[in-house]
């Protein structure tokens, strides 16, 4: 009878901490599942504002903690309303010859009507950057003295991050992904056009042109990188700083506001965008 007491004893202890264990293993393997416990998010993160560029009469220089640390956010954009508007000031000085923008995207649904990585002014008026135009793939689309053009890459990955950058030479324009050229050149000659409507990331209310899904490290030249630079961009990781900082005109890391960190301080004005501390699904480092 004792031994018998003692063995229901030790089954009921079984059968109460088993299922307790049990519990815990499914929410850790939720939890593994949704990235909580990936590399990123235990990897070291760089504070908003961190790392910025320092203008001076020498020249022009990196300031703070510009190591590649990780975001600790994103901007996550809802694909029906959420843009930043950014003012015109010193942005015009990209209605030239040569640009390049660079960002990285994690795309999570279909948004709508070509969605805005970013668009450069009003309606066919100076370029427009987009995601999941037709399918997810990127599109580049510049209004130029010498016509207009498009530009387009294969489908992408949804819930995938891409280092998407688009460089245009005042000649041809070239997209890579994650480092490598993936369309392009593709001729188009002419300066670009001059917009007054405001920049924006993420959408296009004129248009109402909306991304959905993540953007972070939106970055914007006056000049064409090179390919080795923009390698470089990309192997610095989603927290990279600008490789070419005298040329850098317009930096938004997106690290929990829409702030210029390029030194021009054209800070945007966030519509219903969102930051996100839970974004490392689907990023690898490079």
């Amino acid at each position: 009878m004792y031994r018998w007491a003692r063995s229901q004893s030790a089954m009921e202890y079984l059968m109460t901490y088993g299922w307790a264990i049990l519990i815990i293993a499914v929410v850790l393997g939720v939890l593994f599942q949704l990235g909580v416990f990936g590399g990123a998010n235990l990897a070291p993160k760089a504070t908003p504002g961190s790392c910025q560029v320092e203008r001076t009469v020498a020249g022009t220089s990196l300031a703070g903690m510009c190591q590649g640390e990780l975001p600790q956010y994103v901007a996550v954009f809802n694909g029906g309303s959420s843009f930043v508007s950014v003012p015109k000031t010193s942005l015009d000085t990209v209605s030239g010859a040569e640009i390049t923008i660079s960002a990285w995207i994690s795309v999570s649904g279909a948004g709508a009507n070509c969605p805005r990585i970013l668009d450069g002014g009003a309606v066919n008026t100076q370029y427009t950057f987009t995601a999941n135009c037709g399918g997810t793939d990127i599109l580049w689309r510049p209004e130029t003295t010498g016509g207009s053009a498009s530009l387009n890459t294969n489908p992408l990955s949804l819930n995938t991050w891409y280092d998407v950058v688009v460089a245009y030479n005042g000649v041809s324009a070239v997209i890579y992904l994650d480092g490598q050229q993936a369309a392009g050149p593709s001729p188009l000659t002419g300066t670009l056009t001059t917009g007054t409507a405001p920049l924006s990331i993420g959408g296009n209310q004129t248009e109402s042109s909306w991304f959905e899904g993540d953007i972070s490290n939106v970055q914007l030249y006056n000049t064409s990188l090179s390919s080795v630079e923009i390698l470089a961009l990309y192997q610095e990781g989603i927290g990279g700083a600008p490789v070419r900082p005298q040329n850098i005109v317009g930096w938004w890391p997106m690290n929990s506001n829409a702030n210029d960190y390029s030194g021009n301080n054209d800070n945007g004005n966030g519509i219903n965008v969102g930051y996100s501390s839970y974004w490392s699904t689907g990023y690898t480092a490079p």
